[in-house]
């Protein structure tokens, strides 16, 4: 009987790992291999999906645009050129309005807490934003700020700058406060300030470190101010490729909890940048008064009111994903109030 068993286990044993076959995931992302997202979070994302099955699913990565333009890689992931793709929607202006809330000021106060908001809020509306891939994570770095080559610290001086924004969100609210916006992916950034085509970006701090912003750069205002939230999606053939046990192992790292961890080593090395630079006596950094906020929250308005106007175009009620977005980020505890 015990060899009858033992027979019977090594045949299903058998046929799972027949079924499972081995296969290499290509994913693509833009940012420099250095980074804090690639190191820590997709590097421990991945290496955790390969564990969990048994080294049949591993991967292939191309970073710093290698196989395309920042801009263009949600087409990529599309279209099948990469198996994986980490996606910035706000380089897509108008593509993806319901996601475009995520990136207007005063909404999240931290990456981590917020990607995991992001992600329960979202998943509902991926199904029809973002239909022609698999939605498998958020990834927001820790909130903005404005970054600069003179002083900034209310709205009234925006006005008359160039200033690289975050994504389309983030421009608009530039153009809103009388500065126009300078459209490059992040790696393009310092050569932007360098040739004097930009005299000002929004950035978390650690892009300061990673894109070498700060040697362009000497003035910050470090009021927390708006969430850039990458995603990552699969190609949905390369999803539907894969066996059920390898599914469903994709699955197991494609939710709000993963989006969490995957955000948490990108938001520590934020924090520890900043530090950085407000220590180094090189750097001015300009903490607004609260009066000074409450004009920045005012000076919002518009854009929030903006983007109201573009869902309602796309038959959302504008309120309700309101009001979604901001119900999810208090039960992670990182709505600003």
């Amino acid at each position: 009987m015990k060899k009858t068993i033992g027979i019977l286990a090594a045949l299903v044993l058998g046929t799972t790992a027949a079924q499972a076959q081995d296969v290499t995931l290509r994913l693509s992302h833009w940012l420099p291999p250095q980074h804090a997202v690639p190191q820590t979070g997709m590097k421990e994302w991945m290496e955790s999906i390969t564990e969990d099955s048994g080294g049949s699913i591993k991967f292939e990565v191309f970073p710093a645009q290698q196989l395309g333009a920042a801009p263009d890689h949600y087409d990529m992931t599309r279209d099948g050129i990469a198996d994986i793709g980490y996606v910035n929607p706000g380089y897509n202006a108008g593509r993806f309005p319901v996601f475009e809330l995520v990136g207007v000021p005063f909404l999240g106060k931290d990456g981590a807490n917020a990607a995991k908001a992001i992600h329960e809020w979202y998943l509902d509306y991926a199904a029809k934003e973002m239909s022609d891939v698999y939605f498998c994570l958020v990834n927001p770095h820790n909130p903005g700020r404005f970054h600069a080559n003179t002083e900034i610290k209310v709205p009234a001086d925006v006005k008359g700058l160039s200033v690289r924004p975050a994504h389309s969100t983030m421009a608009r609210f530039v153009n809103s406060l009388g500065g126009s916006s300078v459209q490059v992916p992040a790696p393009e950034a310092r050569e932007a300030l360098a040739r004097g085509s930009a005299d000002a970006v929004t950035f978390p701090y650690e892009a300061m470190k990673i894109f070498n912003i700060a040697e362009e750069t000497k003035f910050h205002n470090d009021m927390p101010l708006y969430l850039s939230a990458q995603v990552m999606l699969l190609n949905k053939a390369s999803y539907d490729g894969l066996s059920d046990e390898q599914r469903t192992i994709i699955d197991n790292h494609c939710t709000p909890e993963w989006s969490k961890r995957f955000s948490a080593g990108w938001a520590d090395y934020d924090n520890g940048v900043r530090e950085e630079i407000m220590n180094n006596p090189e750097h001015t950094v300009y903490t607004p008064t609260a009066e000074e906020v409450q004009l920045w929250r005012d000076a919002a308005v518009p854009t929030l009111e903006a983007w109201k106007e573009d869902v309602k175009a796309k038959g959302y009620d504008a309120d309700t994903v309101l009001e979604g977005l901001r119900s999810a980020l208090a039960a992670n505890n990182t709505l600003y109030e």
